[in-house]
């Protein structure tokens, strides 16, 4: 799934995307660290995977989405 990235905080590598719908999910420190990323700006398109659905929704995994 795609999404954008919205907010994300270096000190603690969580942060939250807008999924295509609008919708904010956040993101912990473990979906960070398991894309293997080093940092994250506000407004990049990143690939995400996700657990469960609706209020449950969780995202596992987060990288850079490439073409």
């Amino acid at each position: 799934m795609q999404a954008t990235s919205y907010t994300y905080d270096a000190g603690t590598r969580t942060g939250s995307v807008l999924l295509d719908d609008g919708t904010p999910v956040e993101f912990g420190a473990a979906a960070f660290d398991a894309g293997g990323l080093r940092l994250l700006r506000p407004g990049q398109r990143v690939r995400i995977e996700t657990e469960g659905a609706g209020a449950g929704l969780r995202i596992t995994l987060v990288t850079l989405q490439t073409l």
